[in-house]
């Protein structure tokens, strides 16, 4: 009976659910299980990492911090969903806290049986860096919602605009712990004479003729108003995690158009310069980006897309 409900909560969860039946049983066999209090911590940010957690009732939310007096909400989950698989990924301790909310049961599979898992079946480990990547994008989306409260406050202190840029900077330090490559808090600066640019009508050309990839380097929440119809989304916050999803078996010879610049940052420049670094070899910048784009008539879509 036992191994049925387990095998249900199994179904839920958005990893695991494809797996092959008899995979699901044996899963649901080997889990342990742990009654966790409400209040109890399930796990600490820096403690090692044991295990993979499935939840099987009640919720647990997940934070870090706090650290200076912040504390950042990361997600509540409840029945099905399942964490603490950054850690097992990246052979690094824990990124964050898990509290339970009420009274809550966990399934867990060992690091060994997890590690298994993933030897017979690799899809998975792409399954969780999607996971990673939305998990992500959430926080990103979470931070500018705060900064334009801030910023549209009546009155605007420096202790309000100390805290979203100490939130920032927790939030990409636990990134960093999270993610084997990391992302670089000093972005590399590329110069504009090391990195050759394209016209919006050869860029067209290009992708038609050679189906050269053309890449947005704006955050996300540009990229989702507008942008250039087929282009990957690549900020520079995400930068590890999308390349892994879509560059990581490139080959380095292909030709990578890159655009997305403001006034204040060369969005463009630093994702040329990183793929540069790389080794890509033949890597250019969309002179006039999605402006340029849209004036020549080439299809773009998103939100505020015409």
């Amino acid at each position: 009976m036992a191994e049925n409900d387990n095998k249900e909560k199994l179904l839920k969860n958005p990893v695991l659910r494809d797996l092959p039946p008899e995979k699901l049983d044996e899963i649901a066999r080997v889990v342990q299980m742990r009654d966790v209090p409400a209040g109890g911590i399930v796990f600490r940010q820096g403690d090692p990492a044991d295990g993979f957690y499935i939840v099987s009732s009640g919720k647990v939310r997940i934070f870090v911090g706090p650290d200076h007096g912040m504390e950042r909400e990361l997600s509540v989950l409840g029945p099905g969903e399942s964490f603490g698989e950054v850690a097992l990924l990246t052979g690094e301790s824990r990124t964050a806290t898990v509290e339970a909310v009420g009274r809550t049961r966990l399934m867990i599979l060992q690091k060994d049986e997890f590690d298994r898992l993933l030897n017979d079946f690799p899809e998975i480990s792409k399954k969780f860096v999607k996971e990673m990547r939305n998990w992500l994008l959430k926080d990103q989306e979470i931070i500018n919602e705060e900064a334009d409260v801030v910023l549209k406050a009546s009155r605007f202190s420096w202790y309000d605009f100390l805290l979203v840029i100490g939130v920032s900077i927790l939030l990409a330090l636990s990134f960093n712990q999270a993610n084997p490559n990391g992302v670089s808090l000093f972005p590399y600066l590329a110069q504009d004479e090391e990195i050759p640019s394209i016209s919006a009508a050869d860029a067209m050309q290009h992708r038609e003729k050679s189906g050269a990839l053309i890449v947005d380097a704006m955050p996300s929440n540009f990229y989702q108003k507008g942008h250039i119809k087929g282009a990957v989304n690549m900020p520079m916050a995400l930068f590890d995690i999308v390349y892994l999803m879509n560059f990581s078996e490139e080959n380095k010879g292909k030709e990578i158009l890159v655009y997305g610049s403001t006034i204040s940052r060369p969005y463009d420049l630093e994702i040329a310069g990183k793929l540069i670094v790389l080794g890509y070899t033949d890597v250019k910048v969309i002179a006039g980006g999605l402006i340029a784009w849209e004036s020549m008539g080439f299809p773009v879509e998103g939100k505020g897309a015409k």
